[in-house]
């Protein structure tokens, strides 16, 4: 079980007070998290005692940047229980990770005819990549439904999923409906028809155990900032045999073996995929937010936002006009809740919940195909994590009454 006030104090900005003198509610952590005073500390360690380039340099700070930077790569495998370090890239976040996919496998990889299958609770950034790679390989996108309880549609699979299907790209947790999919199925099914599984896991790392062996994933993606760690770092796991026969997404230095003025050959996986200098200080810091995480204890974290979900989905359902969209069931839903309220738009319950030192997310939620299908312009949502506790969910509560006092008018 998680002391959840002994993790509150590890993190220095729960304490401050925002509009109004309000003390924070943070609840916008589908969008990034909070960060603990021990990841702070990490990323002011690096500039201040070992700041230096890495892999090539023979003195001393280089050799520690070296090693600090590599053995974070060692606990980003360990996290994901990847079954070699080499299987995992460092990149900027998510978006950058499937880009990656898309651009160096994707690419080369299909031809006119074949199909790539998402669905359409998808982000942007699982959404967009594919678009380019259809657009410039003649390739075809398909995508699953959802259900009415805002579940992935697993009934059209078995017409969806053919031999022409080359990838399947999914989100393992639904940034705005919170839906946890089973995407350890999805993975068999996909093999089974010879396609390769991508999975977007950057809402679901940060808040329960992942395993890509287990899930069957060939490529999955996760940003750094959503637990714990610092912007601007985020993973890429690729199934070694995969990765050796992509091309680099990048050229320039580090990723070569060799240069000559008219070819180049290109450096063992993943440094084939890491060119130019690293982001070093924040892929050290990602590795300590991984630390703390694992210090917590994944099924903890898990555990915890079930129970948050749970009540705050009790108290939310005593509201009158207030929808809520997604599975309503921690079993399969991650700590997120996605509503609007009094038919008042989502920014401006933003901005009341703001004035009550709550903070949410208002907005489409890079996730348009899936707003359109829901039949909104937009959402607010709410967002749970570690440090979240009851109490707060009842501010929030309370702060949603007071969006009910300035847009009485409205039925």
């Amino acid at each position: 079980m998680l002391d959840v006030e002994a993790v509150r104090r590890d993190f220095p900005i729960l304490g401050r007070t925002v509009r109004n003198g309000r003390r924070l509610v943070y609840l916008d952590n589908a969008a990034t998290s909070q960060k603990p005073r021990v990841v702070i500390e990490a990323l002011k360690h690096y500039y201040e005692h070992y700041n230096a380039n890495v892999h090539r340099g023979v003195h001393t700070l280089a050799e520690e940047a070296t090693e600090a930077y590599e053995g974070a790569r060692a606990k980003v495998a360990r996290f994901i229980n990847a079954p070699d370090s080499r299987s995992v890239i460092f990149v900027r976040n998510t978006t950058e990770a499937l880009n990656l996919v898309a651009y160096a496998y994707a690419r080369r990889e299909l031809k006119p005819g074949d199909e790539i299958l998402l669905s359409i609770m998808e982000h942007h950034s699982n959404l967009v990549p594919w678009q380019l790679v259809a657009r410039e390989t003649g390739a075809e996108l398909k995508f699953l439904d959802i259900t009415e309880d805002h579940r992935l549609d697993l009934s059209q699979l078995d017409r969806l999923l053919t031999r022409r299907t080359r990838i399947v790209a999914l989100t393992l947790m639904s940034n705005v409906l919170g839906t946890i999919n089973p995407i350890k199925a999805v993975a068999r099914a996909a093999h089974d028809v010879g396609a390769v599984m991508v999975v977007d896991a950057a809402q679901a790392a940060p808040h329960m155990p992942i395993d890509v062996q287990d899930l069957g994933a060939d490529f999955l993606a996760f940003s750094g900032h959503k637990m714990c760690g610092p912007t601007g770092i985020g993973a890429l796991f690729g199934k070694l045999e995969l990765l050796e026969r992509m091309g680099p997404f990048l050229g320039g230095g580090s990723m070569i073996r060799d240069v000559h003025l008219t070819y180049s050959e290109w450096n063992d996986v993943p440094w084939k995929f890491e060119a130019g200098t690293p982001n070093i200080g924040d892929a050290v810091a990602f590795g300590v937010a991984i630390d703390y995480l694992e210090g917590l204890g994944m099924e903890n974290v898990r555990r915890h936002e079930k129970e948050l979900l749970a009540y705050a989905l009790q108290r939310i359902a005593e509201i009158e006009g207030l929808e809520v969209y997604g599975p309503k069931d921690p079993e399969v839903q991650g700590g997120i809740i996605s509503f609007n309220y009094l038919g008042v738009h989502p920014h401006d319950v933003g901005t009341v919940l703001d004035s009550e030192g709550v903070a949410i997310r208002a907005g489409h939620h890079c996730a348009k195909p899936l707003m359109r299908r829901l039949g909104v312009v937009a959402t607010a949502r709410a967002s749970f994590y570690i440090y979240n506790t009851k109490a707060e969910v009842d501010a929030f509560i309370q702060a949603l009454a007071r969006v009910r006092e300035i847009f009485s008018h409205v039925p």
